[in-house]
């Protein structure tokens, strides 16, 4: 028997999301029925201390076009989301949040447009973004920034990871075997033709975000600029060659004040800044370096990006 063609794959990665799945997957199923195609919803489970995985085995009871991945332990949103679109079997996937802060019903309209301009990406740009922080805004347009200037790929503003991606796409995805994945840097690396819609973002439905609100978008800017760019060891290269022309020229300077016989320049204080702002300088080098070297670390070893626990609903399960 023929396995029946899927058109939509939905990738949701989900940890202690239990307050938002039965409505979640209530608004995805109406968005879908009205748009009249198959489709699959994979969940992948980074493995939750709430009643998150019972909420979606009780989801697929009730509608067999539900999936669920559990990984061995938590291996975190990024490569969980990579999971999903390695197991999913549609023509064009989308991938999203499970807060309803992506919006479903968002979802016909990206589709019509990935469809009809025989494109393969169709990425969601954020109009407004509700529930967030001044601050939390100024660090995204800041890191934006960085990651456009200092990389070599060009991460649109204001998206996330809301998009559909085609076949094509996925299969490209597929060949990628980074263990910091950073997905709308892979998919800005991989090219082909991409366009973007509007949407306006709502708060959390429920629940608590699971990213730490001080240094979440920090690492997610990290792994956007190391993971796609070896430009700041060339920055840190120029600001070594300049400290160093700088310091050649206070020692010649107090080297001359001696050989003349005049008194030094005074300047202790002057002299414990400078020798701070210099350590300084070279730990940021340090750890901008670790950086580089950690991943390659990471790489060599050739671990697996993740591991699975079970699948359900699956034609082949993980028991």
């Amino acid at each position: 028997m023929q396995k029946k063609q899927i058109e939509i794959s939905i990738v949701v990665p989900v940890y202690n999301e239990e307050e938002n799945i039965d409505n979640y997957v209530k608004r995805v199923a109406s968005v879908i029925t009205e748009l009249n195609v198959s489709y699959e919803l994979i969940f992948v489970l980074d493995p939750s201390n709430d009643n998150t995985e019972n909420k979606i085995v009780e989801n697929i009871k009730n509608n067999k076009n539900i999936r669920l991945i559990t990984l061995s332990r938590k291996f975190g949103q990024p490569i969980a989301t990579i999971a999903g679109i390695e197991h999913s079997n549609g023509n064009f996937c989308v991938i999203m949040d499970v807060d309803l802060q992506d919006p479903p019903e968002v979802i016909p309209e990206m589709y019509k447009k990935i469809k009809n301009d025989k494109i393969d990406v169709v990425y969601a740009v954020r109009r407004k973004r509700d529930g967030e922080t001044f601050i939390k805004k100024i660090i995204a347009s800041i890191g934006y920034k960085l990651i456009n200037k200092l990389s070599d790929i060009d991460i649109p503003k204001n998206t996330g990871d809301f998009r559909i991606i085609s076949k094509r796409i996925i299969n490209e995805l597929k060949r990628f075997d980074e263990k910091e994945a950073f997905l709308r840097g892979l998919v800005s690396y991989i090219g082909f033709k991409q366009e973007k819609i509007y949407f306006d973002r709502s708060e959390r439905a429920g629940g608590k975000g699971k990213y730490n609100k001080y240094f979440g978008s920090l690492k997610i800017g990290i792994n956007g600029i190391v993971g796609f760019s070896s430009r700041p060891l060339f920055f840190m290269t120029i600001v070594g060659i300049f400290i160093s022309l700088i310091s050649f020229i206070l020692g010649s300077w107090y080297f001359f004040q001696k050989i003349i016989g005049i008194n030094l320049t005074p300047g202790l204080t002057t002299t414990v800044i400078l020798i701070s702002f210099y350590s300084g300088i070279q730990l940021l080098g340090l750890g901008l370096l670790g950086e580089y070297v950690g991943r390659i670390y990471e790489e060599v070893k050739k671990r697996p990006k993740y591991i699975l626990d079970k699948k359900i609903n699956f034609d082949e399960e993980i028991k």
